[in-house]
């Protein structure tokens, strides 16, 4: 404030208007309170006997003026004082009051409190102050270390505040601090409320300590005359001083909190790239003025708060976005497959909500075929979940088309190559034949699956393997392993991502134990397995994604065991390629392990005759027949009707050995007419079935 003239003012010693607010919460004694009259226009400050005293002054000491006062007020909070007075009257308000420190003869410090009203002239400048001083120390409990510890706990309130949201990634995880009974604790303050804007109104989110809504607040306007509206409408702090202020600038909110106590409060908004995004207010049940440091601070605090918010807001639409796109690149719908029973389900991590590259399909195929697919693309963003959805895509296509498995993974692993990212998948494909119970499993860097047994016994399926996709087709290793296994009618093959098994602090072989038992002891019924299933993420803190995919095969099981067919094109290399695999896998997960190498040549021998001497395509079929005794059968059919004949080739024949050497090495064999072509055929004696479980129970 300018100390503005000369000219003595003619108000009575110790005048205080009677219409000054009575103040009851507060019991002085009337010696220790005292009045002034401030003439604005002429600079003269008249103080009466009882305010003299409280600055230990005597008439003859003081000048008359402000400058008369400036050496007993210590000088941090004469500018804070100042401060205050000028923009109550910059601001058209009626009243104004603050704490500050007077420095006694002695050198110690102690509190006083002033509150003045303002009177104005007819076009409403400011031209005169009424006022009282008192002695606070009683009030703050003669105290100053507590002022200066509030001074110092208001310090630390933004590096609190700014350490308790470092981990609140969403709004929500904002929302759930501000209702913590310990907000205001942080905060400094008796009560707070946080609202945030939505669809152009503020939402009250969030108040403390307990639910304390105001009916009619929880969804307000901006354009109301509410103190959020206001700091959101004119993106300023507001701060109000005492119970009259706020009595006089929002009546109905005044009316409805007068009973809580609160006296004075701050409103501060929230603002992020020059809009407001919500408001806060810290409210007070003692009537305090705000210092400009305080003001200062309070400011930061919201601008560290605003900052958060605006971070979880980025995050949740991001993760909205990726959420988004993640579902449409999934199935909409599981197809309905006579002879299986499907359930899949996808479940995000709990820690962080970030969106992965999870997915599973489920694919029609013909001849009572189904393709199943588990999938994780590395990464948690919007580019995993667009990746994905792309591998999906062409999986599906790769594998309608009639590809091998072990083709149709590393055509994927091609694609994924040129699609030009550095993002690599791990990727697990099983096709089954459900009529004869056969499998063929592939594997691309994922997890084994596990089978669930009739009887509720669970097992790992070792899978061989190959490099996962993307990174087989940059190291130029392709070749991709079948593994073929026989599940009868009521068991269950569980396919899944590693955000099922894996867990801080634990190997994935404990994870897969872990797994194991669960479904073990899980209920038989499809659904509610994988309900339980999903029920791990909810037990434990998830870091990763998970998707699960189970297939269960129904019906009776077929006399005729395990059967799986090919076709080969003349110029199909990959084609002839995966039939070897598909054979060799075929008769070893079989238990014909000893008589693999023989199968092996025979049908390899078979497929070649028919594709160079007939110019077209084979088929290539390879199946279980029971009995009593086991036998692997293998068919190749071609379109020609020409008879092979066997001849014994002379000492310098380059030809005639091929069904010699089917002859020699097969059990049995022929050749049958079909219709506009021929199938040759072959068989090999085999041990039974359980043989191979005991084998296959050793290896794992």
């Amino acid at each position: 404030m300018v100390d503005r003239g000369a000219t003595p003012a003619t108000a009575p010693a110790g005048s205080v208007p009677d219409d000054w607010p009575a103040r009851p919460e507060v019991t002085l004694a009337l010696n220790r309170m005292g009045g002034f009259d401030w003439d604005l226009d002429t600079g003269v400050l008249h103080m009466d006997a009882s305010a003299l005293e409280l600055f230990d002054l005597t008439p003859q000491e003081f000048n008359g003026r402000l400058s008369g006062l400036r050496g007993k007020v210590l000088a941090a909070d004469a500018a804070d004082l100042d401060a205050q007075v000028t923009r109550a009257l910059k601001e058209g308000r009626e009243t104004y009051s603050a704490y500050y420190r007077i420095r006694t003869p002695d050198g110690a410090l102690r509190w006083t409190y002033t509150q003045g009203r303002i009177r104005r002239d007819g076009e409403g400048h400011p031209h005169r102050i009424i006022g009282i001083v008192r002695d606070a120390a009683e009030e703050l409990g003669h105290s100053i270390g507590r002022r200066d510890e509030n001074r110092l706990s208001h310090t630390t309130i933004v590096e609190t505040l700014t350490a308790a949201l470092a981990h609140a990634r969403t709004v929500q995880d904002v929302i759930d601090f501000f209702r913590d009974d310990r907000a205001v604790q942080h905060l400094g303050s008796d009560l707070l409320v946080l609202g945030i804007v939505e669809a152009g109104r503020i939402h009250m989110v969030a108040e403390g300590p307990g639910e304390h809504y105001v009916p009619g607040t929880r969804w307000t306007r901006i354009d109301d005359n509410f103190p959020m509206s206001d700091v959101i409408r004119t993106m300023a702090p507001r701060f109000i001083e005492s119970r009259e202020e706020f009595a006089r600038s929002y009546p109905w909110l005044w009316e409805r909190i007068r009973d809580t106590g609160i006296s004075s409060a701050a409103y501060l908004p929230l603002i992020a790239q020059a809009r407001p995004v919500g408001a806060i207010g810290m409210l007070y049940r003692e009537t305090r003025g705000f210092t400009q440091q305080e003001r200062n601070l309070l400011i930061a605090l919201s601008s560290s708060l605003s900052q958060s918010i605006a971070r979880a807001m980025l995050y949740d639409q991001e993760h909205d976005l990726a959420e988004g796109l993640q579902q449409s690149m999934l199935p909409r719908r599981i197809p309905e497959i006579p002879g299986a029973q499907i359930a899949v389900r996808y479940r995000s991590a709990r820690m962080g909500r970030d969106i992965g590259g999870d997915w599973y399909d489920v694919i029609p195929l013909p001849g009572g075929r189904v393709g199943a697919v588990i999938g994780d693309v590395q990464g948690h963003d919007t580019q995993a979940a667009a990746v994905m959805g792309q591998l999906r895509i062409v999986l599906r296509a790769y594998a309608t088309e009639g590809h091998a498995p072990a083709t149709v993974m590393a055509r994927a692993s091609s694609f994924l190559h040129e699609l030009d990212t550095d993002r690599f998948a791990t990727c697990a494909y099983a096709e089954a034949d459900l009529s004869t119970g056969v499998v063929q499993l592939v594997r691309a860097g994922h997890i084994d699956p596990l089978l669930r047994h009739t009887d509720g016994t669970c097992r790992r399926l070792p899978v061989s393997g190959g490099l996962p996709l993307g990174l087989s087709a940059e190291f130029g290793r392709l070749d991709y392993p079948v593994t073929t296994v026989e599940i009868d009618p009521g068991e269950t093959l569980l396919m899944f991502t590693d955000g099922l098994v894996e867990q801080p602090g634990s190997d994935l072989d404990e994870g897969m134990q872990r797994l194991s038992a669960i479904v073990r002891a899980g209920p038989y019924e499809l659904h509610q397995l994988a309900d339980r299933l999903c029920d791990v993420i909810g037990e434990r803190v998830g870091e990763d994604d998970m998707a699960v995919l189970l297939l269960r095969r129904e019906g009776a099981a077929t006399r005729g065991g395990g059967r799986l067919q090919q076709h080969i094109a003349p110029a199909d290399p990959e084609a002839l390629s995966a039939a070897r695999h598909m054979i060799r896998a075929a008769v070893r997960a079989w238990g014909a392990r000893e008589r693999s190498d023989e199968i092996e040549l025979v049908a390899d021998e078979l497929v070649t005759n028919a594709l160079i001497h007939t110019d077209s395509a084979a088929v290539v079929t390879i199946r279980i027949i029971t009995g009593p005794e086991r036998r692997v059968r293998v068919d190749v059919e071609d379109r020609s009707s020409a008879l092979p004949r066997r001849r014994e080739p002379g000492e310098s024949g380059v030809s005639g050995r091929g069904l010699l050497l089917v002859d020699r090495l097969a059990d049995v064999w022929g050749v049958e007419s079909r219709g506009t072509g021929k199938s040759v055929w072959c068989e090999f004696v085999v041990p039974g079935r359980h043989e191979v479980y005991d084998e296959a129970e050793e290896a794992v």
